[in-house]
């Protein structure tokens, strides 16, 4: 079984790496980009059952993959 997990800035918070992406972006001519969050994504490989996948992988999100006081994180099983 595979999780895929995308870990992002909450929205409230100030995402510098977005806004230098976004001017970049606009400075190469691309219009009406109103907005650019700049995350990570991870894969993980695992065996068992999917319940106790599920519950391993957001106790791992939680804990280590991201910081919940400024990050968001979703996942998927696969």
């Amino acid at each position: 079984m595979k999780a895929k997990i995308v870990v992002t800035p909450k929205k409230a918070v100030l995402d510098p790496q977005g806004k230098a992406v976004q001017n970049a972006l606009e400075h190469m001519g691309y219009k009406g980009i109103s907005a650019v969050h700049v995350g990570k994504y991870l894969e993980i490989e695992l065996t068992g059952d999917k319940e106790t996948a599920r519950r391993q992988i957001d106790e791992a999100c939680h804990k280590l993959l991201s910081n919940p006081v400024i990050e968001d994180y979703h996942f998927e099983l696969e």
